[in-house]
């Protein structure tokens, strides 16, 4: 059937999506690679923590001995300083790795339009069909698994500490807290880790029910390309103002031409020739009306017109404008220049002039 969305989305159909913000990504990936990193840079920052606290402990007998309010509140002033520059790092380090779990999921927008006011989400319809379809059950699935996996984690890192809790009154305490403080980041990064296999799953989940989301009849492909190459008359109208424009350029190079060689009504091709830059060169030609026109503007400005009909006929159909004449065009366009120097040397170039050596037929 036509209408049913069968094919892949287009190019313009996934920008627009992404510029809307529907994007296929999970917030889980960022959350667990974000608890992953916390529970490496925690270490570090549990041993500053303690270091500030030592500092500011020792502090507190000489406030005391001399209570002083500005003391006092420089020395609280110092602690949340130390607090603030203690926790940082850690800060940062999640704050990047939430960013980077992003842009890895489709790259990071700011999808305005989702904060433009949409009377059809006050509808509860579609809500009700999401807690009742297959996304609300693949949500239920993954609640499940997740606590079941967490369970196990939870378990299998606990059955390894509670002997070791059991004969804890044999051990002093910092033993204790460094005991405590290794199984509370073994679990963490136990939980990350089958946390992260779990949003990589999700992800895919979600992408692959975006991309099905995002699917499109052919009709619609039909009509995006359409749009995508523009209205048949629009993009007649645009060629002919660029034709129009490329033969304004022309005409404006007319009078900075050597000479004309005509045919002598029906084509006329413009050459300059600059020996610095190399061979000459073709700045106008046209047939019919332009022929006429480039005539007229010739004779405006006192350009030379040589009637040399294969000649025109060969460099119209042989060159472009803009572009230097080709090689098998040298010897007779040399002499059509020489003639014309002649001409300017007696002081009569202005005009049409028959070439009194004219080319033969050339194919």
């Amino acid at each position: 059937m036509s209408g049913e969305k069968t094919e892949q989305p287009t190019a313009q159909r996934l920008k627009k999506a992404k510029q809307e913000g529907q994007i296929g990504r999970t917030p889980d990936l960022g959350a667990w690679f974000g608890m992953l990193a916390a529970s490496v840079m925690l270490p570090r920052t549990l041993s500053k923590a303690m270091e500030h606290a030592e500092e500011m402990i020792a502090k507190v007998p000489e406030t005391i001995a001399d209570p002083d309010p500005g003391k006092a509140l420089a020395m609280l002033k110092d602690g949340l300083l130390s607090a603030a520059w203690t926790v940082l790092p850690l800060a940062l380090t999640m704050m990047a790795v939430g960013i980077a779990a992003a842009g890895a999921q489709g790259g990071i927008r700011v999808a305005t339009k989702l904060f433009m006011p949409k009377f059809n989400r006050l509808n509860p319809w579609p809500g009700l069909k999401r807690m009742l379809g297959p996304h609300a059950l693949w949500e239920a699935t993954k609640a499940l698994f997740k606590t079941a996996v967490l369970g196990a984690v939870l378990w299998m890192t606990m059955k390894d500490i509670v002997p070791q809790l059991m004969s804890a009154g044999r051990l002093p305490l910092t033993a204790l807290l460094g005991i405590v403080t290794d199984a509370a980041l073994s679990l963490i990064r136990a939980a990350a880790v089958a946390g992260i296999a779990m949003a990589a799953a999700d992800y895919f989940v979600v992408r692959r029910r975006t991309q099905k989301q995002l699917r499109m009849t052919k009709e619609e492909v039909k009509q995006e390309n359409k749009n995508a190459e523009g209205d048949p008359l629009i993009k007649a109208q645009i060629r002919a103002r660029q034709m129009a424009m490329a033969r304004n350029r022309q005409m404006a190079d007319v009078p900075t031409a050597d000479v004309i060689v005509v045919n002598p009504v029906h084509v006329a091709v413009a050459l300059r020739y600059e020996p610095e830059k190399g061979a000459p060169r073709v700045v106008a030609k046209g047939k019919g009306p332009l022929a006429a026109k480039i005539r007229e503007l010739a004779t405006e400005n006192r350009v030379p017109m040589v009637q040399d009909v294969a000649l025109a006929r060969a460099l119209n159909s042989g060159c472009e404008v803009g572009q230097e004449i080709p090689a098998e065009f040298f010897a007779a366009v040399a002499r059509v220049l020489a003639f014309v120097m002649s001409l300017k040397a007696k002081g009569s170039a202005a005009g049409l002039h028959r070439n009194p050596n004219p080319t033969p037929a050339m194919t």
